[in-house]
């Protein structure tokens, strides 16, 4: 499922406001190992430094990144490395971006818009991957298409009527409230303006009010804690609190409908393969809100250092888009697919940042996972977004059964805040020792988005990217490592914290941050380079 990030932050904040190819990279140095010593950011981040954040260096920017550029200043020097293919399961990406143009994969055995198979592969004019969505974007999540089916033998329906009848009622109390909160500031907005006479009236218009009237007086202090959160005028609160409305009617509107139904590709969910080639070419977002795709792609593989908005953690990448993911959940036998498309196409690593609780065709998905394996091909997985435990609570898709594994391939990611010490963990992001792998920046990443812009966002959706790309640096410049082996280099080469950290948002739930992941680190694309060439 597609989380809208800038949302989950509208709902925080107005919540209390209610309230060389082939070559092989040199040795350089040893890796990196004990940075518990390290100094706590105290300044906040420079503009450079929010927009790059991720790719900075604990040690000598006291900024919990992945070393990504003294990887480059000091590692790889400009050396390519092989071309990797890596397969973003996502939502659309904007494959004309500015940033991105020029580093899609394309099939060179198809032949553009001719209605034919070309490559016999099962998909018609599939020149840079496959759309398994065809026209949806809206979907249901999954639990509620559980309801729908009326299927009461299966073991978690009755789990899924308690879910949807609290996140409903949730849902619905949220609408109400921010309904009453956008008529609060429209009304501070137009008694202000009739203050001021005039309706575009600035900061310092309302600071330098001086007024008995109570009415104003309220009004303006409404507009100045606006203010001091960050918004610089009632324009852009009227917008976030549109941004958040419309976010709270497509969940209830489409997400938790029981009775609307997204799909439009004419096979069955059910059947894994009734309907070969279903969906179509087009790769690209269908609406404008649709960004999600494009901002993971940029993570992993915008175009370095050409003096526009962002940099991939990878240099020498083609990204494959597979329109996969709704704004909403996933369906099992699109992953499934999706995943051997990007095998049988040539992708060598696959990102998936996407999950949900319920999965009725789990074992699809894990033996698509285990084809990738076989096959020699990474898969990162984002561990999402709900701030639990991911080794009692289920979250899909997973590698393994009962916690033994079905493949050597999968990583899963948990997200990192900028801000080493305790609050170093995101407050959404999941954790496990058993089943989340590492972690890695995820908050407040700036990448691409549709039309040419570049944004922040959050979730542990743009943790994943980044290690997907720190495995396609390594698949660049170590060929002959195996997926297996990638695994085991990033988190072998990860820096291991043994700082306590706040856990899931809780202040009162404070643990060793080593318990939170298997291997207890934070993902570093310098050490793995280092660890790579020894092997």
């Amino acid at each position: 499922m597609i989380i809208k990030n800038k949302f989950i932050i509208g709902l925080a904040f107005f919540s209390m406001l209610f309230v060389g190819c082939g070559s092989t990279a040199p040795i350089i140095s040893t890796p990196v190992e004990n940075v518990d010593s390290s100094p706590l950011k105290v300044a906040e981040l420079t503009d450079a430094e929010a927009k790059n954040w991720g790719h900075l260096d604990l040690v000598k920017d006291t900024i919990p990144g992945m070393s990504v550029d003294k990887a480059y200043s000091e590692i790889i020097k400009g050396r390519k490395g092989e071309k990797v293919i890596v397969a973003i399961i996502d939502s659309g990406i904007d494959i004309d971006h500015e940033d991105l143009d020029d580093v899609i994969w394309t099939n060179t055995d198809e032949i553009p818009n001719n209605g034919k198979d070309d490559d016999n592969n099962g998909y018609v004019d599939d020149i840079h991957g496959w759309n398994f969505l065809g026209d949806t974007y809206h979907e249901q999540l999954e639990y509620v298409r559980l309801i729908k089916s009326g299927d009461t033998s299966n073991p978690r329906y009755q789990e899924a009527v308690a879910q949807y009848e609290e996140d409903y009622q949730l849902w619905l109390s949220r609408k109400t409230q921010y309904d009453q909160i956008y008529q609060q500031l429209v009304a501070a907005d137009e008694i202000l303006a009739k203050h001021l006479n005039k309706t575009d009236y600035t900061k310092e218009d309302v600071n330098s009010i001086k007024t008995d009237d109570q009415t104003v007086m309220q009004a303006v202090q409404f507009a100045k804690y606006l203010y001091s959160n960050g918004l610089d005028s009632m324009g852009d609160a009227k917008k976030e609190i549109k941004d958040a409305l419309n976010g709270i009617n497509e969940r209830l509107n489409y997400n938790l409908n029981k009775d609307f139904s997204g799909r439009k590709t004419g096979d069955n969910p059910d059947v894994l393969n009734d309907s070969p080639g279903y969906g179509n070419a087009n790769v690209k977002p269908t609406v404008k809100d649709e960004a999600h795709g494009t901002h993971v792609a940029g993570i992993v593989a915008a175009e370095r250092n050409n003096g526009k908005g962002a940099n991939g953690v990878a240099n020498n990448v083609e990204i494959m888009a597979l329109r996969t993911v709704p704004n909403g959940d996933e369906y099992d036998k699109d992953v499934a697919l999706a995943i051997r498309y990007a095998v049988d196409n040539g992708a060598k690593v696959i990102n998936g940042s996407f999950g949900k609780s319920f999965s009725p065709h789990s074992d699809w998905v894990r033996d698509a996972i285990k084809y990738a394996g076989d096959n020699d091909v990474v898969f990162v997985h984002a561990a999402g977004n709900d701030s639990k435990d991911v080794d009692t609570e289920p979250n899909f898709p997973d590698d393994n059964v009962n916690y033994v594994e079905v493949s050597d391939n999968y990583i899963r990611v948990g997200s990192l805040t900028s801000k080493y010490g305790s609050n170093l963990v995101s407050g959404f992001s999941n954790y496990g020792t058993k089943n989340v792998d590492i972690f890695a920046p995820g908050s407040e990443i700036y990448s691409t988005m549709p039309d040419d812009e570049y944004d922040f966002n959050n979730g542990t959706s743009f943790a994943a990217p980044g290690v997907a790309g720190i495995a396609a640096l390594i698949r660049s410049q170590y060929p002959k490592l195996s997926a297996k082996q990638v695994k085991q280099v990033i988190l072998d080469s990860g820096l291991p914290l043994k700082t306590k950290v706040v856990v899931g948002g809780d202040s009162s739930d404070i643990r060793d941050f080593l318990v939170l992941s298997k291997s207890g680190k934070i993902a570093n694309a310098y050490n793995a380079l280092i660890y790579a060439s020894k092997l």
